[in-house]
């Protein structure tokens, strides 16, 4: 399963097409297919990318917790495959992205990628720019997230 590490800028084409960062290829595993899907964020303007053995985790989460014929349930998944798509790398190592999702992101000519485990943020440039984190700010947020609630583990083994 891959594992993305780094944040990348690149240039959207007018076709809205920008290259995915060799160094996101070679976090993919070898023989991964290279077909993706992408969606917006649940939580900020940007776009996610997740490849497909992500993706089919993801959905696997949501099967197991939600039930289609609730009322509430059927709305969040609605809006949750709204505007989704599959998308493949060409041969050029380039994705190119449904316009209607570019337009959620804001993303006109400049993209940053972040990696941020087992899936790839996409970003408008600008956007991404903007979300410095004061440190004083993430450090309590960590604190208030991990502390005390990381599993124990064996470093050893």
């Amino acid at each position: 399963m891959a594992s993305f590490v780094g944040d990348y800028t690149g240039k959207v084409d007018v076709k809205g097409r920008f290259i995915l960062p060799s160094a996101f290829k070679k976090q993919l595993p070898e023989n991964q297919p290279l077909t993706f899907v992408v969606k917006k964020d649940v939580f900020e303007k940007c776009l996610i990318l997740y490849t497909s053995e992500e993706w089919e985790r993801q959905n696997s989460i949501i099967r197991a917790g939600l039930n289609p014929y609730n009322r509430e349930h059927a709305r969040f998944l609605r809006e949750f495959y709204r505007g989704t798509a599959e998308v493949n790398l060409d041969s050029n190592n380039r994705l190119l992205i449904p316009s209607r999702l570019l337009e959620f992101g804001q993303i006109s000519d400049s993209v940053v990628l972040s990696g941020q485990d087992k899936k790839i943020e996409i970003w408008s440039k600008q956007a991404y720019e903007n979300i410095e984190e004061d440190a004083d700010d993430f450090a309590a947020l960590a604190e208030k997230i991990m502390g005390g609630n990381l599993p124990t583990t064996n470093i050893d083994e």
